[in-house]
């Protein structure tokens, strides 16, 4: 059922054939039901009409040989023998009727036993009509029933009957009750119902098919035009469709093959733009490293020696010491990204206990957060978390972090959390700062973008620090995430694998933070959370924004 419910949402062609399909079948069967009322009532008019000039003809040879019979002592055998001239040979049972006569004893209400014929059982004659026919209101009555017989044949009847009284009998009412046989009207009707059901479920079969081909001709081009857009998109950029003729379908084809030439012309500049900025990038970070030397080894010589200057002169050379501090850092940045975009980035991964490196980076960054007035708290197990990983890049992951946290926590409190299990060592780092808004987890990753470009900034940075960490992630088989609620802080989880070269599946810390110490000691799973704004580091983009977020 769930393989059939799938089809139906991912194919067109099986919903337009399935929908044919059902909506024909029920104005087949509509029309075919009011096709089968009609015969249906058609045939029974006709057999009534027939049937009731029948029994009109038959009370009037009753009337003739009861007069003549008048006189007779035995009556119940006059209307036996009456019956009997009345009924044809084979009576009921070839399609024909049967008689049936009672007599009415004046003064009482008592009939006497039926007159049959043809061993025709007597409650054949539905008691129904019968009280119809002893109120003599009307000529004759009539209605539907089983004819039966002693031997358990049976079939449908049409029941006609009437009274009839002589003016000189001392007997007071005959009645008579002609049972038509409506056995060749049920044949006739059944041969028109299985005509209908035949004639019904070939057409229903015929419109199905002809949706089906006629579908399949509109869906043949857009399952082609789907199938080309997966290879687009995995890059096989020389990809075309075939247009065929000069219709909607041919249009469409040609326009998919412009769009496709226009996408393959802008993805090729986009890439080699990339490619000439990169090497840009990777060029100038090199050739600035000589004459950034020689002006580290002259801005040295006057830090060194300004308390020997004027009082704007030693300002000048303290000034000079941090800029080239920060652009050292910037160029540094700039090496290592274009070390990733060429894909030259390497691992040098050794056993290490993350509780020892996070301990260090905390002590390392503890100066910073408290002069923004902020207090770090550490929530480690008491056992080792040994983990294979490049200890240099981990540490430079957990410092941009940790730094971040001090940034933009607004002189909140700051906790790391460490936990492990057999297959990932997973660190978090919350602030209870301004956080971010919606949708802002998701660019944190890119290059140079800030949460708010005209927010002031004490410590600096390149704007490369939160990209950079995401590749050394990546790197490690990992993965970096982010949260992000705006007045509650935000939280980055960073995910490694214990063993190099595995990749992470999952965490066992949610990337929503449980701001309940003694909770998150729990480790709950990521399903355990209710969802929040995620976003995962994504460092295959290309894509550059303006402002940044360290």
């Amino acid at each position: 059922m769930r393989r059939a419910t799938g089809r139906w949402r991912r194919s067109i062609h099986v919903r337009v054939v399935s929908s044919t399909l059902v909506v024909s079948a029920i104005v087949v069967a509509f029309l075919g039901f009011v096709v089968l009322q009609q015969v249906k009532a058609g045939l029974l008019q006709a057999k009534l009409k027939s049937s009731i000039s029948e029994e009109a003809l038959g009370v009037s040879n009753a009337r003739r040989l009861l007069a003549n019979d008048s006189g007779a002592t035995d009556v119940q055998a006059v209307l036996q023998q009456l019956v009997q001239s009345l009924s044809p040979v084979q009576g009921g049972r070839d399609g024909g009727y049967e008689v049936v006569g009672y007599e009415l004893v004046t003064g009482t209400a008592s009939r006497t036993e039926p007159a049959l014929n043809n061993g025709l059982d007597k409650a054949s004659v539905p008691a129904k009509l019968v009280d119809f026919v002893n109120t003599g209101n009307s000529q004759y009555y009539y209605t539907y029933g089983t004819m039966s017989y002693t031997d358990g044949a049976h079939w449908p009847e049409l029941v006609i009957g009437s009274s009839l009284q002589l003016p000189d009998s001392s007997f007071s009412t005959y009645q008579f009750y002609y049972l038509f046989s409506l056995q060749q009207q049920q044949q006739t009707l059944s041969l028109v119902w299985r005509t209908l059901l035949l004639s019904g479920i070939a057409l229903v079969v015929l419109l199905a098919g002809i949706a089906w081909l006629v579908t399949r001709q509109v869906v043949r081009p857009v399952r082609m035009a789907a199938r080309i857009a997966e290879r687009l998109a995995d890059g096989r950029l020389q990809e075309r469709m075939t247009p065929k003729g000069e219709d909607d379908l041919a249009r469409l084809a040609a326009s998919f093959n412009k769009m496709a030439e226009s996408l393959q012309r802008q993805i090729r500049r986009l890439e080699e733009l990339s490619r000439i900025q990169r090497r840009f990038v990777s060029d100038v970070s090199h050739e600035l490293r000589t004459p950034l030397t020689t002006v580290r080894m002259a801005a040295d010589v006057l830090y060194e020696a300004r308390t020997d200057f004027e009082p704007a002169s030693a300002r000048s050379a303290e000034l000079l010491q941090t800029q080239l501090d920060r652009f050292e850092i910037l160029l540094g940045d700039l090496l290592e990204i274009s070390r990733h975009d060429a894909g030259a980035a390497s691992l040098e991964a050794d056993a290490i206990d993350v509780r020892d490196l996070v301990r260090h980076v905390v002590e390392a960054t503890e100066p910073l957060a408290a002069r923004r007035g902020s207090t770090v708290t550490l929530h480690m197990p008491d056992g080792p978390c040994i983990c294979e990983a490049d200890s240099r890049r981990v540490e430079r992951i957990l410092r941009n972090l940790l730094v971040n946290a001090a940034e933009h926590g607004e002189g909140g409190p700051i906790d790391v959390h460490v936990v492990a299990d057999d297959d990932v060592v997973a660190i978090a780092v919350r602030d209870h700062g301004i956080g971010l808004r919606p949708g802002e987890s998701s660019l944190v990753f890119n290059r140079f973008w800030r949460a708010d470009p005209a927010r002031a900034r004490t410590t600096g940075g390149t704007g490369l620090g939160l990209s950079i960490a995401s590749e050394d992630a990546r790197l490690h088989g990992g993965r970096l995430q982010a949260w992000g609620e705006r007045g509650k802080g935000s939280q980055f989880l960073l995910t490694l694998p214990r063993r190099a070269g595995a990749v992470v599946m999952r965490s066992p810390i949610p990337v929503a933070p449980v701001d309940n110490a003694d909770e998150a000691a729990e480790q709950p799973t990521p399903e355990s959370v209710a969802p929040a704004p995620v976003a995962v580091a994504d460092p295959g983009s290309i894509a550059t924004l303006r402002g940044r977020r360290d």
